[in-house]
């Protein structure tokens, strides 16, 4: 047995995303005062700053919803109820929660199709086709706008029933699409008293959001599209692939990084949509989480901090769990 033998023999194996955070601890070690001290900053006020605006109100939205108060009587007056809220919103209140839980999955569901047609976009004017920047500059337009200020347009714009373009351009009578909650389809639910469908004035809200997310996500994709290597295409073309194949085999599965960044962009989008509607005043139809945290805390009857705050908890854990699948995704590729 050589000596090169006997080393690889007794060397303990270390797995790589132990042998990384070794070779980043050492690489902390060497750094001087001064690095420490800023890198401390760069990572520390961040760090403490997210703690106390997202998690503390999180944490403490979390115990309120457990509790009831009025938000105008003093703290000591808060008088802890248990799950009295969460037995309320899912029975007393289910009439208001499960609508706005379907308007939310329905909005998923949509956003996931225009995030669709944003790829596709970004595919096509990744070819550099003639007047591309034109193009480009045209779709990304909305997102500069916050969804208030789109809504804001909308209403204005195309909804208005009097001056609205789309009542203008069509050829009957004009269309209420603020006010018509009318379901353009709805169906029973077994454990429901009531059935759930898709209202006419949320239908052309969708119409509202997908004019800004195709445009975002045209734009992430089309960053995402500059990193695949060029030769990938060229094998696939060379092997016979024609233009679909190529990019289902090849283009698509580099593109999982951008994937998940999208998908789970598109589920939080959707699940914390209020901006828009309340712009159109909230008309009825168009309930989201959102806008049901809102009115427990502020609006006709509002003060039910309890109340809004399970409301709020809900939605919590409905967008923790694609936060947690993204986190996870991303550092299990980091460590590889």
């Amino acid at each position: 047995m050589t000596v090169t033998d006997h080393i690889d023999d007794t060397t303990p194996a270390v797995d790589p995303p132990a042998r990384g955070r070794r070779r980043r601890r050492r690489r902390y070690t060497t750094l001087s005062k001064g690095d420490r001290f800023w890198l401390g900053v760069m990572v520390g006020v961040p760090a403490f700053l997210h703690l106390i605006l997202v998690w503390v109100p999180a944490l403490a939205t979390t115990a309120l919803s457990f509790t009831e108060w009025d938000n105008l009587a003093p703290l000591t007056d808060i008088r802890a109820v248990g799950f009295q809220n969460y037995w309320f919103i899912f029975t007393v209140f289910d009439t208001n929660l499960f609508p706005a839980l379907f308007n939310n999955f329905i909005l998923v569901f949509w956003l996931f199709f225009c995030s669709a047609i944003g790829m596709l976009l970004a595919y096509l004017l990744d070819k550099n086709l003639r007047g591309g920047r034109v193009y480009q500059s045209i779709y990304y337009f909305p997102v500069v706008l916050s969804l208030a200020v789109v809504g804001f347009i909308w209403k204005s714009t195309m909804f208005s029933r009097d001056r609205g373009l789309l009542n203008v351009i069509w050829p009957g009578e004009p269309i209420d699409f603020v006010g018509d909650g009318t379901k353009i389809f709805q169906f029973d639910i077994p454990f429901l008293d009531f059935p759930l469908g898709l209202s006419r004035n949320f239908a052309a809200l969708l119409i509202a959001m997908a004019w800004r997310h195709i445009g975002y996500i045209m734009v992430m994709y089309l960053a995402g599209l500059k990193g695949v290597d060029p030769a990938l295409r060229e094998a696939a073309s060379i092997d016979g692939c024609n233009e679909w194949q190529s990019f289902r085999n090849v283009v698509f599965p580099a593109l999982k990084p951008i994937n998940v960044v999208v998908a789970v962009i598109t589920v939080i989008e959707a699940l914390r949509a209020y901006d828009i509607i309340a712009a159109l005043n909230e008309p009825r139809g168009t309930e989201v989480m959102g806008t049901l945290v809102t009115k427990s805390l502020l609006g006709e009857g509002g003060g039910r901090v309890g109340i809004g705050s399970a409301y709020g908890v809900v939605l919590l854990l409905l967008c923790l769990g694609f936060i947690i699948w993204y986190v996870y995704n991303h550092y299990r590729e980091t460590e590889q």
